[in-house]
């Protein structure tokens, strides 16, 4: 494209504007608010304390994110261009402004402990380059790890990410949850890099480094055939470089590489894709300017053949109108592939939810729950979580599937340009209730005590009245050897009964929390499922008309061809021939 994305809609918008077409203007303005929005979303992720918010700072050469050793990130970061540092507090719709000094006191658990301040994000604006050139920086809370139910809302924001950063630092090799996280991201995610940090610290890194090369090219296949880009960083020498100005320094830390792929991986692949987009809007609306034309001329240069383009045309427009019907073969796909869609979400997520519920149920039964309530209940909110994000994995790559073949049906002659599909709404796991189990009923040693004498006492009786029947007294030593073991006995009942009594408890808190899970997940897919299918319905209903009212257009040129005179079509035929040149030079001239 010899002009930018931007000074191509422009020159688009001018070309057509003698034409009288709101509705193809409306389609080039949507393109060129796209293009001046368009920001380059990266994810930096991660387990806890990792080394992400250094590695933000090292990549920017500025404190953008709170970093020190009793620090952990507790909400979402997110950095961003703007002329004058500025920090702010993103909580719904409310936005608060606050001295850049208290960043930490927001963004930190430290300073916000769990999210205390119920804070969606937090919003830092910095004046640096790669910043200005259209980079979002994303710091993620690590808390938890990848497969907490923290990491769930990591996991959601995945498809609405241009490319992703999986830091992990070179004391270890990488951990089941991270290569998870992987296919997941590789997945939905057009870009993911995996970096390695704190080199600086660990002698042994370079064998690390290898173990992890070694792990992701094992796991090349569950990638889909693709080996993400690796780096290896220090954060340490990174700060030194930048404040001593030392080059060599700079080139050891290894952030130059990382700093290259940005640019020409994901800033420029970002690019390149709004140049195709902006390219293919242009000429379908272009295209339809000069098809209006092209049959105009058609129609001047012989108005004996008028009619037979006329209804040629006529039909053609039939056709479009047809495309906006329900009946429409666009419609249908997307109708049932919606219903279908919802079903299999539902029926994927019900599957996972049920298995965790068996697992669940298993070590419930094994003993006593309450001495294992803790370690459970982690491991039952990070499956369940584990579960939604898979989940919701999947119900992205099928949406998108669905949305192509939905464009396919629509035409399958020419390639279409898809809206922006929301693929998430937020954390699917922040409206659960904790899973909790009531405890309040002991078994100490005062209940041991009276229950051994319940039953000790019957037995003794018992058996004491039996022996005084052959002349024994009532205290005997057959009736003191009853009484001990039927007191030993009401013991280990009452223990059995408490303890199955904890399990159905358990078993109930369990498939109360599933439950609550299945519910707000499921909600959650259904509603971005709807939202989907109306931004599918609106867009393709849109391009319908446009190409009905390009054609209605034809037709009326047609028309009017048939009751000229011959000097006004000669005259006509020159200013069509002019037009067509100006449109064809446009078009020329933006390619992707």
């Amino acid at each position: 494209m010899t002009t930018t994305p931007i000074e191509a809609v422009d020159r688009a918008l001018a070309a057509i504007a003698r034409y009288e077409r709101p509705d193809l203007e409306a389609r080039l303005r949507q393109a060129r608010a796209r293009l001046q929005d368009d920001r380059v979303r990266l994810l930096v992720v991660g387990e806890f304390k990792q080394g992400k918010s250094m590695l933000v700072n090292g990549l920017l050469g500025a404190p953008a994110c709170p970093v020190f050793d009793d620090v952990a990130t507790s909400v979402p970061t997110v950095v961003r261009y703007a002329e004058q540092p500025v920090v702010t507090l993103v909580r719904g719709d409310s936005r608060i402004e606050v001295p850049v000094d208290q960043l930490a006191a927001y963004a930190s658990e430290s300073g916000n402990p769990d999210n205390k301040e119920r804070l969606d994000h937090v919003e830092v604006g910095l004046p640096r380059p790669i910043l200005g050139e259209g980079l979002e920086l994303v710091d993620t809370p690590g808390v938890g790890g990848l497969g907490s139910v923290h990491g769930a809302a990591t996991m959601s924001a995945l498809p609405t990410a241009d490319a992703v950063l999986l830091v992990s630092d070179a004391s270890q090799e990488y951990t089941a949850p991270e290569l998870e996280f992987l296919r997941h991201a590789v997945a939905v995610c057009p870009n993911v890099a995996c970096v390695v940090t704190k080199t600086d610290l660990y002698p042994d890194w370079r064998f690390v480094a290898e173990q992890n090369q070694a792990h992701l090219d094992a796991a090349k296949m569950d990638l889909g055939g693709l080996s993400p880009s690796f780096f290896t960083v220090s954060s340490t020498l990174r700060w030194h470089a930048l404040q001593t100005g030392d080059q060599d320094v700079n080139r050891e830390s290894g952030y130059p590489p990382l700093v290259t792929y940005l640019r020409r991986k994901v800033l420029g692949e970002a690019e390149s894709l709004a140049r195709r987009s902006t390219a293919h809007d242009v000429h379908a609306v272009i295209d339809q300017i000069i098809s209006s034309l092209r049959a105009e001329e058609s129609a001047q240069s012989d108005p004996a053949s008028a009619q037979a383009l006329i209804d040629k045309l006529s039909v053609a427009e039939q056709r479009a109108a047809g495309l906006k019907e329900r009946s429409a073969r666009w419609q249908q796909t997307l109708s049932d592939g919606v219903a279908d869609l919802n079903a299999d979400v539902d029926y994927d997520l019900r599957d996972r939810m049920r298995e965790i519920v068996r697992e669940a149920e298993e070590s419930i039964m094994d003993g006593d729950p309450t001495k294992i309530w803790d370690q459970l209940t982690k491991w039952v909110q990070d499956a369940a979580a584990s579960a939604v994000s898979a989940n919701s994995v999947w119900a992205t790559q099928r949406a998108r599937w669905l949305a192509r073949r939905v464009a396919e049906h629509f035409d399958s002659e020419r390639e279409q340009t898809l809206p922006s599909l929301q693929t998430s709404s937020g954390d699917p796991l922040r409206s659960v209730r904790a899973l909790e189990v009531r405890s309040d009923e002991k078994f100490g040693v005062g209940g041991r005590f009276l229950s051994g004498l319940r039953g000790g006492y019957s037995g003794l009786l018992m058996f004491g009245l039996l022996g005084s029947a052959i002349g024994l007294s009532l205290i005997n030593p057959i009736s003191i050897g009853a009484a001990v073991l039927l007191g030993g006995k009401t013991i280990g009942d009452e223990r059995k009964r408490i303890v199955q009594r904890r399990q159905n408890d358990a078993k109930a808190a369990l498939r109360r929390y599933i439950d609550d899970v299945t519910f707000h997940a499921g909600k959650e897919s259904r509603d971005v499922l709807r939202a989907m299918q109306r931004d599918l319905r609106d867009h393709f209903t849109a391009l319908a008309e446009q190409l009905k009212r390009s054609l209605q257009e034809s037709i009326q040129s047609a028309q009017k061809s048939v009751k000229a005179s011959s000097e006004d079509r000669n005259a006509r035929l020159k200013e069509i021939a002019a037009e067509l040149a100006a449109l064809e030079k446009i078009r020329a001239e933006v390619t992707p």
